[in-house]
């Protein structure tokens, strides 16, 4: 079933790429780290770059079908992966009673 999954996914990827052409394609891998960037000619965009300790800072970007250019930055480190966008949905702010509670419980630590 993954496999069946997987060449589907790539038909249409291949598919979606047909109408596009490459305008920059660099791969630069370096031993202390890399950098790639990739330019189509429908605005689709990626550029990237990493070091040896595998922290990558990168960003890609299109057009969505309704005509909306959509831009995603992103950090990936030991923190995790970290994207920032303006399309991204962002949570409710923390209730000012808990906020209280937390600033209480870390002046007053467990004795522990």
């Amino acid at each position: 079933m993954f496999k069946i999954l997987l060449i589907c996914s790539l038909a249409a990827l291949v598919a979606a790429i047909e109408n596009a052409e490459v305008k920059e394609l660099i791969n630069d891998v370096n031993p202390d780290g890399f950098k790639t960037v990739l330019s189509l000619s429908d605005g689709t965009a990626s550029q990237a770059v990493g070091d040896v300790h595998g922290n990558i800072d990168g960003v890609y970007e299109w057009v969505s079908p309704e005509g909306v250019h959509v831009r995603v930055a992103y950090k990936a480190d030991e923190n995790g992966y970290q994207p920032t966008s303006d399309l991204l949905p962002v949570g409710p702010p923390i209730p000012e009673a808990i906020l209280k509670s937390l600033a209480w419980i870390q002046a007053h630590p467990s004795k522990e």
